[in-house]
C-alpha cells in the first residue's frame, strides 16, 4: 500500500517534468511559424513574436559579422553580429525564454541557408 502511494505521489512531478521537456518543441514550432525573414538590397528584416510583433531591421552597410551554421541538409542558420560573446553556447536553445537576446539577430533553421548567405554577401558587396 505504501509503495502505491509513493508512486501516486511521484506522478505529478513526472508529469510536470515531461511538460517542461516537451513544451519547448511546441513553443519552438510556434515561434518558427510566426517568424518571417526578408533580404532587400539595403536591409535584412526579421519579423517575429508570438503575442506581439518584434521587427528587427539591419542595415547591410553597417553589418559587421555574418556567419553560417549548416547541418547535413540544406537547412541552416545565419547569424548577424551582435549578441553575447558566448552566444555560440546558446545556439541550440533559441526557443528557451531569454535566449533570443543572447543569440542576437539571426535567421534560424532556414531552408537553402547557403544560398541565402551568398545572397546577403552579394547584397553587402553591392551596397559598399
Amino acid at each position: 500500500m505504501e509503495s502505491e502511494l509513493d508512486c501516486l505521489f511521484g506522478l505529478p512531478f513526472v508529469g510536470i517534468g515531461l511538460y517542461l521537456i516537451f513544451r519547448r518543441f511546441f513553443i519552438e514550432a510556434q515561434q518558427r511559424a510566426s517568424t518571417h525573414y526578408a533580404v532587400t538590397n539595403q536591409r535584412i528584416i526579421i519579423v517575429s513574436g508570438l503575442f506581439s510583433r518584434d521587427v528587427k531591421s539591419l542595415n547591410l552597410r553597417t553589418l559587421s559579422d555574418l556567419s553560417l551554421s549548416e547541418g547535413n541538409s540544406s537547412f541552416g542558420s545565419i547569424y548577424f553580429g551582435g549578441g553575447s560573446p558566448f552566444s555560440f553556447m546558446f545556439r541550440g536553445f533559441s526557443s528557451w525564454l531569454g535566449m533570443g537576446s543572447q543569440l542576437g539577430p539571426h535567421f534560424d533553421q532556414i531552408q537553402g541557408a547557403r544560398s541565402v548567405y551568398e545572397t546577403i554577401r552579394n547584397a553587402q558587396q553591392s551596397v559598399s
